[in-house]
């Protein structure tokens, strides 16, 4: 029984299949109801549909795809744009065999299902990836909108009012990316479309609950400046002010640079004193240390992590030797990363020459018992060398700056915890190198006269300071019409190491310059060596 029923089941089959036009009917035209995308292939050769879906793809460069980003902002692009291509050829080849390959089951099956719905073929699009990825990121992505972050607003006696952050808006790329592809796969005609991209929710920093907890003033430190002109005292102001007010989250690191720099005019700094090589020059920033400094020693009150510090390559006299943080660009910076809990405020003041910061938070330091102190030790002292004679070709004949000389410092700098008024502990922080630099005398050698060019020169040379010192008088005075004659009568005095005495009177008078106060930072810092440091002086 169960062979007789397979045998007329058999020819049941046949008998259908043999009522079906095959292959032999049509030759190799593809069957009615075969599609590859929306491209219907019913009725074409092989060479046919293949140019059919070329030409689909092909109309699909040039068509306008708007891209919908945050606000309704929209960017327009091509498929074009993306080097679209289609990539899998071998549809075509398919879709010729249906019907005629496999079995006679199969071919059965296959003609039945066309009688009954379309058989369509999806046509891949290659594209590039990284052109498509590029304008989420670079076009797309210019329309982001921050978040702004919650802000705590200083009252008095240590209280703060909150402000309420605001959501920001961004275009979440790796999935837009995939959107973006699938519709031009499946859904962009030639007439153009539109996307609309995935925008994700930012949040911003902070809440009410988290920012109300800060009420500690975890560190402070103030240093003075009384004796620094206008342009250093306003170049102090001013970035103080740049750091005033910031919150940083817990594992947040913070950039002194960063967040002081650029050194430029418009953005409120002067000309002042720096340190490079040695001299003291003056650069726009000029005193950008003492705010560092400052920062760094309430910092070190607060007990943050300390990532980054250097000291000035001379000595300053607003903090212990060892206490300083130089900024000189990128090359030296004070950072330093809040490892508590909780959000940390920095608050910074100057007024009546002095600058203050300092640092609020939630304590958990016991510090009814706790204090710390810290310590300067002295390992080694070098005093400063001989006279240094150098010219300055920048400056005019005549001209004569003095600079005072720096002894040279080793030292460590020492945290001191006691509880109870006795000490517990006792941690280095750092050692620090300041240079040992001479009195510098600087004459000036610009000009065109060959004569009193020569003579300041070979006055120089003498490294005899007063020597120089006059030869350089008689330039001024005279313009240098006396210099060569003054130079010759003066050699051999000069090679002795005595000075005529009438040109020792008519040296022009002027003041030793006191030590600076601080170093400084990037422009001026990148146009030296490694080891050349252009230092707001702090």
């Amino acid at each position: 029984m169960r062979k007789i029923i397979k045998i007329l089941g058999t020819a049941l089959i046949l008998a259908i299949i043999s009522a079906c036009p095959v292959a032999a009917a049509d030759g190799d035209l593809i069957k009615e109801g075969v599609y590859a995308g929306k491209v219907d292939l019913s009725g074409m050769t092989e060479t046919e549909a293949q140019n059919a879906v070329e030409s689909y793809v092909e109309s699909l460069d040039n068509a306008e795809l708007l891209l919908n980003c945050v606000s309704g902002n929209t960017v327009a692009v091509r498929p074009a744009d993306f080097n679209v291509s289609w990539g899998n050829r071998e549809i075509v080849s398919e879709a010729v065999e249906l019907g005629r390959s496999g079995n006679v089951i199969r071919r059965f099956k296959d003609l039945s299902d066309l009688k009954k719905h379309k058989k369509v073929y999806d046509i891949e699009l290659a594209m590039d990836d990284e052109a498509l990825r590029s304008v989420l990121e670079n076009q797309c992505a210019a329309y982001d909108t921050k978040p702004k972050n919650a802000e705590l607003i200083p009252g008095e006696g240590g209280s703060f009012t909150i402000i309420e952050g605001e959501d920001g808006h961004a275009v979440n790329v790796d999935a837009s990316l995939d959107l973006v592809e699938n519709f031009i796969a499946n859904d962009l005609s030639a007439e153009g479309g539109s996307v609309d991209l995935i925008i994700d929710t930012v949040k911003p920093k902070g809440d009410t609950e988290t920012l109300s907890k800060i009420k500690d003033k975890l560190g402070t430190f103030t240093t003075k400046y009384e004796t620094s002109g206008a342009d250093r005292s306003a170049n102090i102001a001013t970035g103080c002010k740049h750091i005033n007010g910031t919150l940083l989250y817990p594992g947040e690191q913070f950039s002194v640079y960063e967040h002081v720099s650029p050194f430029t005019e418009e953005n409120g700094y002067h000309l002042a004193g720096s340190y490079l090589n040695g001299l003291v020059v003056e650069s726009l920033g000029g005193g950008i240390c003492q705010v560092s400094t400052t920062l760094y020693q309430a910092v070190l009150r607060a007990e943050l992590q300390v990532d980054e510090r250097s000291n000035h390559s001379m000595v300053v006299d607003y903090v212990p030797h060892g206490g300083d943080a130089a900024i000189a660009g990128t090359a030296k910076d004070f950072k330093f990363t809040n490892n508590t809990e909780y959000p940390i405020y920095i608050a910074g003041q100057t007024g009546g020459k002095a600058i203050t910061f300092s640092i609020y938070g939630v304590e958990t330091r016991d510090m009814s018992k706790r204090s710390l102190e810290f310590e300067s030790v002295e390992l080694s002292k070098e005093e400063p060398g001989p006279d240094k004679v150098v010219a300055d070709s920048s400056s005019p004949a005549g001209y004569v700056h003095t600079q005072g000389a720096h002894t040279g410092y080793r030292c460590e700098f020492w945290k001191i915890i006691k509880e109870d008024g006795v000490e517990k502990d006792r941690v280095k922080i750092s050692t620090s190198n300041y240079k040992a630099v001479p009195r510098i005398i600087t004459i000036g050698t610009g000009t065109d006269n060959a004569v009193t060019k020569a003579a300041l020169d070979n006055a120089i040379a003498t490294q005899n300071p007063d020597y120089a010192k006059a030869v350089a008088a008689s330039v001024a005075l005279d313009g240098g019409a006396g210099a060569l004659a003054e130079q010759q009568m003066g050699a051999a005095a000069a090679a002795a190491g005595e000075v005529q005495p009438e040109n020792a009177g008519a040296a022009q008078p002027e003041a030793e310059q006191p030590a600076p106060q601080e170093e400084h930072h990037e422009e001026q810092r990148e146009e030296y060596h490694a080891e050349d440091e252009a230092e707001p002086d702090g």
